[in-house]
């Protein structure tokens, strides 16, 4: 069978693909096309309809291919691709030790190679947006949006608001007044769109997380804030304020529809009512739990109880399909086996959640996120003839089991082929790993990395010399 040609794919003008089958909000539809036109899904039709239509454009096939959203990472940390091995075996909390003095070790330079490594593995991974939580690197953030930019992914930019230690008092205003530039800034970017964001609720004061959410709200952007994570933090919250991070975010008025809060993987009933009630969004984030944290966030119950959640890598590894088969088997793991669930969300669950669901807590659902004329063209062709994939009873599910980036054929940034076959179009994407692996290796030798756990092999060998 013909497979797609990239020359027919990198067109800047208007195509018409058809697709073997193409991924609508109500499942896999066969015999569909769609026009894609000035970075947007001009038209989504049935193939005749469309060829009638657009009598000028040559049908491009895609047989064998699925069309489908591109996925939407709701929480990432791209400068810190540098360390993410350096979490392996590592107790939770570990921003303090790894993170903080990894990202102050980054120049200008290791700052926009370290982003532009991680926007490299999400669009290998089928990732078309990725929101950034902000960094702690002494640089302009801009480093960071050029480095999305050039390499062609769709970013949620975040800019650190944390005042707390500066301005215990919440009387400088400044903080507030970088934030409102902040979001001005990227008012007009096709492909960077501003965030705020704030570490963890204490990070910032009181005013300042007042402040943020008016500003992001009146916006229409988001705040990133990772909240009840861990159980240190939970109870730091209590001690200081006689209240969870979640219920004092909501005692000062900053909960809503413009909070992202990244985590939630620690709540009570009582605050899962609180999410639902106020519109507030969740990045549930299983991999990370899985790696390092002290719970699962209950995202089936999120489900039903209607709070928005997307789902995001936390910057643990850039594979979409592993991520939302992560969401799925961490359900079942923590709750289903618990309840006698075998289903826990059915598959498209979690493809919604990674797609359409992910661009709605980032504020971009009217921009991106589905298959849908008007939308911006941030998608995935996916070989469905793999022997993963071929004899299909009930794609989502298995897009959820049995896929990976190893699938994806071709990835779709506003309307621009970026990737083919894990490789990009138009840089150098080896090189740039060759680049990384010389800065990662300086900057982590001056960073003050403190690891509670040895490499795996000298670990190997304190237990092998233990056992003798």
């Amino acid at each position: 069978m013909n497979k797609p040609d990239p020359k027919s794919l990198s067109s800047p003008g208007p195509l018409l693909l058809a697709p073997g089958a193409v991924m609508l909000p109500e499942g896999p539809v066969d015999g569909l096309a769609v026009v894609v036109d000035g970075g947007r899904f001009e038209a989504v039709g049935p193939v005749d309809e469309l060829a009638r239509t657009y009598p000028e454009l040559r049908a491009v096939p895609l047989p064998g291919q699925l069309l489908m959203p591109g996925f939407v990472d709701a929480h990432h940390h791209l400068t810190q691709s540098f360390g993410s091995a350096l979490a392996f075996g590592e107790p939770s909390e570990i921003f303090r030790r790894v993170w903080v003095p990894l990202e102050g070790a980054l120049d200008e330079e290791s700052a926009y190679v370290a982003a532009k490594l991680a926007a490299y593995e999400a669009l290998r991974g089928g990732f078309t947006t990725v929101a950034d939580a902000g960094t702690r690197a002494d640089v302009d953030v801009e480093v960071v949006a050029a480095a999305a930019r050039d390499a062609g992914i769709r970013c949620v930019l975040g800019l650190v608001c944390n005042d707390a230690d500066d301005d215990p008092e919440g009387t400088d205003r400044s903080v507030l007044s970088g934030a409102e530039k902040h979001l001005a800034r990227y008012a007009d970017d096709p492909l960077v769109h501003a965030s705020l964001a704030v570490s963890i609720p204490e990070a910032a004061t009181e005013a300042t997380l007042r402040g943020t959410a008016r500003l992001a709200a009146e916006a229409g952007a988001v705040v990133q804030i990772h909240v009840n994570e861990h159980l240190a933090g939970v109870e730091r919250s209590l001690v200081r304020h006689g209240l969870r991070p979640l219920e004092y975010l909501h005692s000062i008025g900053a909960l809503g529809p413009q909070l992202l809060g990244a985590h939630a993987t620690l709540l009570t009933p009582r605050e899962l009512t609180l999410l639902a009630d106020t519109g507030t969004a969740v990045s549930y984030n299983p991999v990370a739990s899985a790696w390092k944290g002290n719970a699962v966030a209950p995202a089936t119950a999120m489900a039903e109880r209607g709070v928005r959640f997307g789902l995001g890598t936390d910057g643990t590894r850039g594979d979409g399909f592993r991520l939302t088969e992560a969401a799925e088997f961490a359900q079942r793991l923590t709750y289903g086996l618990a309840t006698g669930d075998s289903s826990c969300g059915a598959g498209w669950t979690w493809l919604e959640h990674a797609t359409r669901g992910g661009a709605d807590v980032l504020g971009l659902g009217a921009r991106t996120g589905t298959v849908a004329a008007g939308l911006a063209a941030d998608f995935l062709l996916v070989d469905i003839e793999t022997p993963e994939l071929a004899f299909s009873w009930d794609l989502p599910w298995e897009l959820v089991r049995r896929g990976n980036r190893d699938q994806i054929t071709a990835v779709f940034v506003e309307g621009r082929l970026r990737m083919w076959h894990g490789l990009p179009t138009d840089w150098d994407g080896p090189e740039l790993v060759r680049r990384a692996a010389e800065l990662a290796r300086s900057v982590v030798g001056r960073a003050a990395v403190t690891r509670a756990h040895p490499t795996s092999m000298v670990a190997r060998e304190r237990e092998r010399g233990t056992a003798l």
